[in-house]
């Protein structure tokens, strides 16, 4: 299976959202789906603090060093 990417993931709670904005839907199905929305919104932030501490920069040096040190 392959692994979803984080705009991917921001649709799907996207359309989660959608979902629970029905008036359609009973209390049981939106307590479902808030708990997909969560989970969904928490694979999305170990992502996105996964390529955070990636990005790196170029210190006075030329070294690639990790964005928040200091120069």
């Amino acid at each position: 299976m392959e692994e979803m990417t984080i705009e991917q993931g921001f649709e799907q709670i996207d359309a989660i959202l959608q979902k629970m904005e029905s008036r359609e839907i009973s209390l049981e199905e939106s307590f479902e789906l808030y708990e997909q929305g969560m989970k969904q919104l928490r694979i999305c932030n170990d992502k996105i603090d996964k390529v955070e501490k990636q990005v790196m920069m170029l210190n006075e040096a030329g070294q690639m060093v990790p964005l928040d040190e200091e120069v």
